[in-house]
């Protein structure tokens, strides 16, 4: 059980660490993603074939799993751009909104009740983004990229679990990042018409941190998931996710004193975000007690 946690917890500070990632590779965020999507899928492939983990599926959930790839690919281009264009901190800030997102998406989605509690710590941490949206004009545009990626990475989550009723993780995962860098090999020639960049190719420095990126904090950060879901619940991994943005934003102080940038109202608008992320394991841990 304790080594259960300890796997879990390394995924969770592994998936912080892609925001840092983000602002050490000097790739401009499309091509960012596409060479880790390019990676990581290529991987999945040999590997889950490697180890017969990958089922066959209908040709309309292949289709299926592809849009939501398509949506998921979009949500990290979203991301980095947020990093690129404010810093690892208030992208993560931002990324911290998916919980408000997903109180309103899941309910229209699968069509079920809203849940009081859900929205009102959703509203607590849009209220914290809100005050860190104040402090700084220059931040303003990657916070509304940021909030954008949040809206996107709320959404592919919740189709997942559609999915997976009858998909395995495995298969899902293989054909998400197959269908994600598909679908932006398609958009990437626009995209780069809007948004040049005045290097296409990785230099080797580059090449190095997106390996680490898709091999560590893609594949390897999986099986981590992966061993820890034979010991820990599900709802556990999921509510030790939440301190993903956390750990991201200690890194970034630690690694490139993005502290010293940030005012007083970040730290509010942090404070209230913590606090809805702890009050939100408090009411899951509750309602499982019960």
């Amino acid at each position: 059980m304790k080594s259960a946690f300890l796997k879990l917890h390394m995924a969770v500070f592994l998936a912080g660490f892609t925001g840092i990632l983000g602002r050490l590779i000097t790739l401009n965020e499309g091509l960012l993603v596409w060479y880790r999507l390019l990676i990581s899928a290529g991987t999945f492939w040999i590997l889950f074939s490697l180890q017969g983990k990958l089922q066959k599926i209908p040709r309309a959930s292949i289709l299926r799993i592809f849009g939501i790839g398509a949506i998921a690919a979009l949500h990290w281009v979203c991301f980095y751009g947020s990093i690129k264009y404010a810093n690892v901190s208030v992208a993560l800030v931002c990324f911290s909104a998916v919980g408000f997102f997903t109180a309103i998406l899941e309910p229209l989605i699968l069509r079920r009740r809203f849940v009081t509690g859900e929205l009102l710590l959703g509203m607590l941490v849009m209220l914290g983004i809100y005050l860190i949206f104040q402090f700084d004009p220059q931040y303003k545009t990657g916070i509304i990229i940021g909030m954008v990626s949040s809206l996107l990475g709320a959404t592919f989550p919740i189709l997942n679990r559609q999915v997976l009723k009858t998909v395995s993780v495995e298969t899902l995962n293989t054909y998400e990042l197959t269908g994600g860098f598909l679908v932006l090999s398609l958009l990437l020639p626009i995209y780069l018409h809007y948004f040049p960049t005045a290097h296409i190719l990785p230099s080797w420095q580059d090449f190095g941190w997106l390996l680490f990126l898709s091999w560590v904090c893609s594949v390897w950060a999986f099986q981590l998931v992966g061993f820890a879901l034979k010991y820990i619940s599900a709802f556990t991994v999921n509510l030790t996710y939440n301190l993903e943005p956390v750990y991201g934003i200690l890194m970034a102080f630690a690694i490139f004193g993005e502290n010293k940038n940030l005012n007083r109202n970040f730290y509010i608008g942090f404070s209230l975000i913590l606090l809805a992320v702890l009050l939100q394991m408090y009411r899951v841990r509750r309602n499982s007690r019960s």
